[in-house]
């Protein structure tokens, strides 16, 4: 049996449910288990939800990489980071281009998302093609890179496809998602009306709105600064890839801060509140070099990822605080979504026509959404998957044959840590409660050498105080005793005392020394 894997990605963690843990990836220990049979791993587009954890994951995998040349550009310099590129070079695949890979021959069918060069993959093998979309959507004027490849998906269709693995992510959200070329037209007219400075944060990925937005700049006079890391690597990475020839000059940071308010615009990141991005620092005014103040602009030109909202909102009220005028989706024409809408969704198996329609992306709600839509559209079999399921697509009629192990792995720091470790629940409870810490010596005789030593972390000083009490009390009589049971006794004294006294249960810890 051969494998290849379709993308390999992250999530980022939440410092409230994760607190440490900066990444989600996926649990492969079974594929590592298969890796002599792994062909290698084919990315679809340059996302970080679909690319984040190949250098992650790569020592255990240990496989060839497959990217068309701007996608293969950022994995590039992950590699580089993570101090691998002189063990892997990823494989270029040309726009358009085709691959073969055992028993699978994989076309690489262009179509439009929210950065450039996504693509389909019409995976074709001995029972059958799978059309895989990753990420989509059908704009007309993407303004950058290659227009959806009707002709090659009508073509493909009329071949037969056996199975479509489908973006899921709006499958709730009737109509089309639009147009960058109608964001372009709306951005440019806002620039305008605007005095003061501007900013503008968005989806540094997005290079066709860094574009847009530089574009606006331009036309209304002013010049660009690209503020925070990921802008200026995602702008360096699409020049050396031959797009943005006609992007404006970049001033940096220091350059931008000398001009006349009405004359600058900053392109940001951090239009989801991520604490260390550009906008966040800007926001609370310890970015070295770029301050707003009242009469200036803040755009996000973006939507709010569920889950992200009190950061984003926090961060709003520390502008409007002081006196930045802040423009969003809600409130003006400045964002599109880059995945598809149950117009483009119908319109993309019109032209598939697919015997099976496999939703993926977006939560359970969405996929079943989107197989409940395939369904109205009459195609034949509709599976709604779980993680760590194996499905047989042929020959016969798909189905769920055998479940793998799977999950998550955390990246904690610069170490991979397993989902179920209970890292993140220790330091949840810590952050709640706080962390009690009694030592204990006991000399030969097994009776203590010395006064008991309470150490008290997050909490108040009355607490740490009762907790001493209540630890002498249980050992004010101690004959020669074993160290463990010693240690629960005094462990459950002292958890009761903090309990009675705060009304809480910090994490304890007793350590009982042996001289």
């Amino acid at each position: 049996r051969k494998w290849i894997i379709v993308d390999c990605g992250v999530l980022f963690g939440r410092e409230g449910a994760l607190p440490g843990v900066d990444v989600l990836m996926p649990d492969v220990r079974y594929l590592a288990e298969q890796r002599e049979n792994i062909l290698g791993i084919i990315a679809t587009h340059a996302h970080e939800d679909h690319i984040g954890a190949i250098a992650h994951l790569w020592p255990i995998l240990r496989c060839p990489v497959y990217a068309t040349p701007f996608t293969a550009r950022l994995i590039a310099g992950k590699l580089d980071e993570a101090g691998l590129s002189s063990r892997l070079q990823v494989k270029q695949v040309p726009v358009g281009g085709s691959l073969a890979l055992g028993p699978f021959t994989l076309d690489f069918i262009s179509i439009t998302h929210s950065i450039l060069e996504p693509n389909l993959l019409a995976i074709r093998t001995p029972l059958g093609t799978v059309a895989h979309t990753g990420d989509w959507k059908i704009d007309p004027d993407p303004l950058l890179g290659e227009e959806t490849d009707v002709a090659r998906l009508e073509k493909l269709g009329d071949e037969g496809v056996l199975a479509l693995v489908c973006d899921s992510t709006n499958a709730l959200v009737p109509g089309s998602s639009g147009s960058e070329a109608q964001v372009r037209e709306s951005l440019t007219d806002l620039v305008g009306t605007l005095t003061g400075r501007v900013a503008v944060t968005g989806f540094a990925s997005n290079v066709a709105r860094l574009d847009t937005v530089a574009r606006a700049a331009r036309a209304h006079g002013r010049h660009i600064a690209l503020v925070g890391r990921s802008m200026q690597k995602m702008v360096s990475a699409a020049r050396e890839c031959g797009y943005l020839k006609d992007f404006p000059p970049i001033l940096d940071e220091t350059e931008a801060a000398d001009l006349p308010p009405r004359k600058v615009l900053y392109l940001c990141t951090g239009s989801q509140g991520e604490p260390r991005a550009a906008l966040a620092r800007i926001a609370n005014d310890s970015h070295p070099h770029v301050h707003l103040a009242e009469g200036d602009t803040v755009i996000f030109s973006s939507r709010v990822i569920p889950g992200n909202e009190l950061a984003i909102f926090a961060m709003h009220n520390q502008l409007a605080a002081r006196g930045v005028n802040l423009l969003t989706a809600e409130d003006h024409f400045v964002h599109v979504s880059g995945h598809p809408c149950r117009e483009e969704l119908a319109q993309m198996y019109r032209w598939i026509r697919p015997k099976v329609a496999v939703p993926v992306h977006g939560e359970m709600r969405h996929q079943v959404a989107h197989a409940r839509l395939a369904r109205e559209l009459q195609v034949p079999q509709a599976l709604v998957p779980e993680n760590g399921q194996l499905f047989r697509l042929a020959p016969g009629r798909a189905e769920l044959i055998d479940e793998v192990p799977s999950g998550r792995v955390h990246l904690d720091g610069r170490v991979l840590v397993a989902e179920g470790e209970g890292l993140a629940k220790d330091r949840r409870a810590m952050g709640f409660a706080g962390l009690l810490v009694v030592s204990l010596v006991l000399d030969a005789k097994g009776r203590l050498a010395g006064a008991p030593n309470v150490l008290g972390e997050g909490m108040p000083e009355p607490v740490a105080e009762a907790v001493l009490k209540a630890v002498e009390q249980a050992t004010a009589n101690l004959r020669r005793s074993d160290p463990d049971e010693l240690a629960e006794t005094v462990r459950r004294a002292a958890r009761r005392a903090a309990h009675d006294a705060w009304g809480k249960k910090p994490m304890t810890r007793v350590l009982v020394t042996e001289v």
